[in-house]
């Protein structure tokens, strides 16, 4: 049975933050995610996931000054004590709201700075977050992001982030794989779920249409399809519904209903 959590960050913008978690339990997610928490305290974000019974996910931890075009520190030089405090401050989060998963972001590589010396940085930086994160119970994500979204970013293929995590060979980092992202950089998606599924470096998924990151039935994703799969290779963790509605939230999610109804005909026919 896949599991899907709304991205509160992109869905529901309707109203404002803090009242996403209803709607979205309202649409019967059980589970939810999301950019950043900082704007809010973790008692504020707890008090919505309990009174809506949801569970939280996944979310970013602090990636620098966003506002300022920065998208995570650790590939930046002369930034890692930074950094690293801004993993302190999401495991902080993490721990009050019951989060077991952050997503680490990796930086903008800047046009100075070699490749060779950003994975030096990058990779260092991962390892000591880890750290952090071990004591907290607590896994590290890394995710490709295409390029046209976000230029410059230092990680952008499923190949360079599944070989970190072997290089580091740490049991608490993990590949945050983003479907959208990897369609638009790489595409062959369907060999690619095949290949990294079964070796349990596959944390998490994300998914939305492609090329207008609308509902992920829309575009040029046979998501149907892909969802089909991730049922045969047994895939049990999150995925991470973040796209942008094309129209109100609730009224695009016929998509999630075909696949509800989809796991309870395999539930039943599984029955004694």
């Amino acid at each position: 049975m896949l599991k899907f959590a709304a991205n509160l960050s992109m869905m529901y913008t309707e109203v404002p933050f803090l009242e996403r978690f209803a709607l979205a339990a309202n649409d019967q997610f059980k589970g939810v995610e999301f950019l950043f928490p900082y704007p809010f305290s973790a008692a504020e974000i707890r008090r919505q996931l309990s009174l809506n019974g949801l569970e939280l996910v996944l979310f970013n931890a602090v990636p620098g000054d966003w506002d300022a075009g920065e998208r995570g520190l650790a590939c930046l030089p002369g930034r890692q004590a930074e950094c690293l405090a801004g993993v302190e401050k999401a495991l902080e989060y993490a721990v009050i709201l019951g989060n077991r998963r952050v997503h680490f972001m990796a930086g903008i590589v800047p046009d100075d700075l070699s490749p060779a010396e950003a994975h030096e940085n990058y990779c260092q930086s991962l390892s000591r977050a880890a750290a952090l994160a071990a004591q907290a119970g607590v896994d590290l994500l890394i995710e490709p992001i295409n390029p046209f979204d976000m230029p410059g970013y230092f990680l952008t293929t499923q190949q360079q982030a599944h070989r970190i995590v072997e290089l580091l060979d740490l049991p608490n980092i993990k590949v945050q794989m983003d479907l959208y992202h990897c369609q638009i950089v790489e595409g062959d998606l369907s060999r690619k779920l095949a290949a990294y599924v079964p070796t349990g470096r596959v944390g998490h998924l994300q998914i939305a249409g492609v090329p207008h990151r609308h509902e992920p039935d829309t575009g040029e994703i046979n998501v149907a399809y892909l969802f089909d799969l991730l049922r045969q290779l047994g895939y049990q963790h999150w995925i991470g519904c973040e796209y942008r509605p094309a129209g109100r939230t609730s009224e695009g999610l016929a998509w999630l209903e075909r696949e509800r109804l989809k796991d309870k005909r395999i539930n039943h026919a599984a029955m004694p």
